[in-house]
Order: structure tokens, then sequence, then C-alpha cells
């Protein structure tokens, strides 16, 4: 059974503007040690996805208006709000984008690891801070003991993103949820972070919802990738498989707008076209269509749904091979952009 599983997923936001749909037939599986990303522009419905995992969101506005969230073999939507809050934090964990909005400014380190612990495993008061300097240690702050009794804006921003994996995994959850982990942080700190997630997978054997719009990262720590554009898949695969042959052309787009330091002297970056739509009034069909190169006017009528195009790869697009034609780069016999195995 998967760690997590959701099925045909919806979730809307209604608001006195309108409805903005920004979870609409997600479907994804995570196993046990391994890790899938979510990627795409921002307001694709990645972090709605992930926030609807635990029930985050504010209802209302939100409502979940189907689909399913299966998780030790229960549908969280279907659970009390009370038993939800005993599989946030302690089942399911989460990492937020901005470590220092998330955590609390007026208590230290420590006493914030500790009341997660106290909370869900009814360890005492000095059990707890025992626990939290332990998790210090795990994720590799110096002086675990001294940086416990010290307060958010005392950290750097790499330790406080340190500081909020080991409240993450302090009650070492079956799945963690890792959204931007590396936003904001310089070059060297993200790659110590990323090694630091996959050091702590291979200890605990988690599962990791990984969160990004980073395709550097994706290459680096991805099992499986599931792209999303306008809150809807619209690519899924092995991470190798999609780096290799994408067949959706915003796939393929997000993937010429990555940097290329494999190509000597570098190479022109090419940005996908035009913006995202707006949620509030998306364009009939394809909600990509209007940024196309590959768009035809079926495109403009019919709404495409993942179907797999080939063993363990899907995609959300009429057109065969998405739009490419057979032997140009990244299609079938060519490459995209240097595979996710070179990247490591």
């Amino acid at each position: 059974m998967p760690v997590l599983e959701i099925n045909d997923l919806h979730a809307e936001f209604r608001l006195d503007t309108g409805t903005v749909r920004a979870v609409n037939g997600v479907s994804l599986s995570v196993d046990e040690g391994r890790t899938l990303a979510i990627v795409g522009e921002s307001g694709s419905g990645k972090t709605a996805t992930a926030l609807s995992v635990l029930r985050l969101h504010p209802t209302p506005p939100c409502v979940y208006t189907g689909g399913e969230i299966i998780a030790g073999g229960r549908n969280l939507l279907k659970l009390p709000e009370r038993e939800m809050r005993r599989v946030r934090g302690n089942e399911i964990a989460m990492i937020f984008q901005d470590p220092m909005t998330s955590l609390n400014p007026v208590k230290t380190i420590g006493a914030q690891i500790a009341e997660s612990l106290r909370r869900h495993q009814s360890l005492s008061r000095g059990e707890a801070r025992g626990r939290a300097v332990t998790a210090l240690r795990e994720v590799g702050i110096p002086n675990p003991e001294d940086r416990a009794g010290q307060y958010p804006h005392q950290f750097s921003g790499g330790m406080r993103q340190r500081a909020m994996i080991a409240m993450a995994l302090a009650c070492r959850p079956r799945l963690l949820i890792a959204d931007e982990p590396t936003t904001a942080l310089d070059v060297t700190v993200q790659a110590q972070i990323m090694e630091l997630m996959a050091d702590l997978q291979d200890r605990f054997g988690m599962a990791i919802l990984l969160i990004t719009h980073d395709l550097g990262v994706v290459a680096q720590a991805a099992d499986q990738v599931l792209v999303m554009y306008a809150g809807r898949p619209v690519e899924s695969a092995g991470v190798d498989d999609l780096f290799e042959r994408s067949r959706m052309p915003y796939t393929r787009a997000l993937l010429a707008s990555m940097p290329r330091p494999d190509v000597p002297g570098g190479a022109d970056l090419d940005p996908v076209p035009g913006t995202p739509p707006n949620l509030l009034d998306p364009p009939s069909g394809c909600a990509f269509h209007p940024r196309c190169a590959f768009a035809v006017p079926q495109c403009t009528r019919q709404t495409p749904s993942l179907e797999e195009k080939a063993p363990g790869h899907a995609a959300a697009c009429i057109l065969p091979e998405g739009g490419r034609m057979t032997g140009e780069p990244g299609g079938p016999g060519g490459v995209a952009t240097r595979s996710a195995k070179e990247n490591r």
C-alpha cells in the first residue's frame, strides 16, 4: 500500500469574485522510501495540493468537491478534525516555504520541537527536550544543546530550514511534504539541504512529496514527477523518462527554460511565453493552448485528460507525442536536456 494515495481530488475556493478550481482532478501515489516531485509555475496548484493532504486550507472558502486522500488506510477527507490533529506532524509532516514565518519568533527552537513531541508522543518535558536536542543533532546543527535554547532570529536562513526539518522529523512521520524547501537559499545551502533530506530518507525510510519549480532539484532528488498546470496534472512519469522524452508541450517549455550547464559556453534560455491563466476565468479546452506553439483549433474545444502514452508515462495532450516530430530534440530518438542520472 502506498504511504499516500490521492484519487481524483477536487478542491475549489468559493470567493465573492467567483470560484477558483485550484485542485482539479489530481491523482498521485507515493511509496515508502520514494520521492515524488510536483512541479509547475506559480499558481499551478502545487501547494494547494500539498496543503489539501493535511486539510490546512480554511473552510470556507475552500470546499473539497470530490476525490479521496488515502493514508494509513483512511480517507483523510472523512476524518474528524480531532483525528486529523493526530495525523498532522505525527504521521505526515510538512516543511513550509518560509521558515521565518513558520517558526514562532517568541519561542525557542527547542521548545517548538518539544511541543510537537509532547503533543503526539506523550513525553515528559525533560524527555521531549532531550529528543529535540537529538533532532537538531540529526540535521547537522552544531552545538545542539545550546542552539535548542536560541530563538529563530538567531539562526541563519539555512539553519532555520534545518530546524524546520528537525521539527518535521522529530516524530518520525511516514510522509514528509517539503514545499519549496530550498527557496531563498544560496546554491551551496540548497545542495546541503537536499543532501540532508536524502540522507534522512535513507535512514528512516520515509516517503517525500517534494513541491518545487526548480527542475535541477527535481533531477537531483525525485524518483517520479507530476507536472501541474492551472490546477490540473498534465504529465506524469519517472524522472529520467520525463527529462529524456517529455510528451506534453508545457513540460518541454519548462525544460527549455532550464539553464544548461552541460552545454559548452552555456545556452540561451527559452522562457515559457505568456503568463499562467486566471483561474477565475480559465480558457476553454486545454488551459495551455494560448501559450502553446503546437495548438490546433481542437485544443480550444477539448480538455485533454491525463492518459498513458507509454508504460509508466502519462500526458494530457490530444496531439501525438505532444506535437513533437520523430527525431526532434527531446522527442522519440532525441533528448530535451541532460538526463536526471547525469544531473545526479
